[in-house]
């Protein structure tokens, strides 16, 4: 069978990408944004060049939202994307970064290690998990530092799991004055969990959420509860992980979900998906990276990218006529296969 990566996609011209307000507020998102965790070496390390040319193909392919946070590669990530995007007029990009965490110098010997949480990157920083008011303003003048720019227009809480109380009691309200201050436009959280972040969506007055891994082609758990309450609240949602770390990109063996290998079931799904899309001449990337958008409550999808050729490859993608037949086929091979993956629409 021809693999995802060899389906051949049309020589297309991209049209522009559609421009989408993340609930009340004054920040606009197009409808895909750069997720700049590659490009702080996430796995395997990158170029200064090659970081620098992806967020370049980015911005070539009309991509005007980026997403960062101090954990990617300890704060390499920010430094690398401020760098890319210091020269472009501000007015015309939104940048969101994210609170919670830290990141305290390396003390004693001075001896680095390699960063364990997953970035190629030597270990200078430890992250330090930190939801107060008080760690909310320190993490937002740390991360402008980095970028080099005077402000960010979206601030989302990351990965609250299990600071969940302080994050509703301290970080929000920081973040909700802010906003009020003018010194942030939209704020919001990101999480790989669906639960929480329905509960942030009920019980707070939240712009937007980031929900990476839950709304995509293999796992669609979002749908069952965040995204109708977010529809419900006027709040919108940006899907991250819509490849779910790789096997939804290129379903072969060594595949990744969600940051580990693969189990053969999740592989032999894909694998399903991709022949059913292949029979709509649609490679399967390119469902991936759309599916999310179908819902109403959805106002971006985040694509990272490590080279130009990642996100020139995405961009191409979005161009693509996928028919409406190919969400209801694969809505009934996947209702054969039992996968239990949540509801499509």
């Amino acid at each position: 069978m021809t693999s995802d990566h060899q389906t051949p996609v049309p020589s297309v011209t991209a049209p522009p990408l559609v421009l989408r307000r993340l609930g009340r507020s004054s920040a606009y998102v197009t409808e895909l944004s750069f997720g700049a965790a590659a490009i702080g070496n996430l796995f395997t390390e990158v170029s200064d060049d090659d970081a620098r040319a992806a967020v370049d193909a980015a911005w070539d392919g009309g991509i005007r939202a980026f997403d960062t946070a101090p954990h990617y590669g300890l704060g390499l990530s920010e430094r690398r994307l401020g760098a890319a995007l210091r020269h472009r007029p501000r007015a015309e990009y939104v940048i969101s970064t994210k609170v919670g965490r830290l990141l305290d110098p390396v003390g004693g010997t001075g001896v680095v290690g390699r960063d364990p949480q997953g970035f190629a990157v030597p270990a200078r920083f430890v992250r330090r998990f930190d939801f107060s008011a008080d760690g909310v303003r320190r993490s937002l003048e740390a991360s402008l530092t980095r970028l080099g720019l005077d402000r960010v227009d979206i601030a989302l809480i990351h990965d609250p799991d299990d600071h969940g109380e302080q994050a509703l009691r301290e970080a929000y309200p920081a973040l909700e004055k802010l906003r009020a201050e003018g010194t942030v436009r939209a704020i919001g959280v990101g999480m790989n969990q669906a639960a929480f972040l329905t509960r942030f969506i009920n019980e707070t007055d939240v712009d937007a959420v980031l929900i990476a891994g839950r709304y995509t082609l293999l796992d669609r758990s979002a749908g069952q509860e965040l995204l109708p309450a977010a529809l419900r609240r006027g709040v919108s949602v940006i899907a991250g992980g819509v490849f779910n770390s790789g096997v939804l990109a290129a379903p072969v063996a060594g595949a990744t979900y969600d940051y580990h290998p693969a189990p053969d079931e999740l592989i032999g799904r894909a694998r399903v998906l991709a022949r059913e899309c292949a029979r709509f001449g649609v490679p399967l990337r390119a469902a991936a990276a759309r599916f999310p958008l179908t819902h109403p409550a959805v106002a971006s999808v985040l694509i990272g990218g490590r080279s130009a050729a990642e996100i020139t490859d995405a961009v191409r993608l979005r161009a693509l006529d996928i028919p409406a037949g190919l969400w209801d086929s694969l809505a009934a091979v996947d209702a054969e296969t039992g996968s239990g993956a949540g509801p499509w629409h």
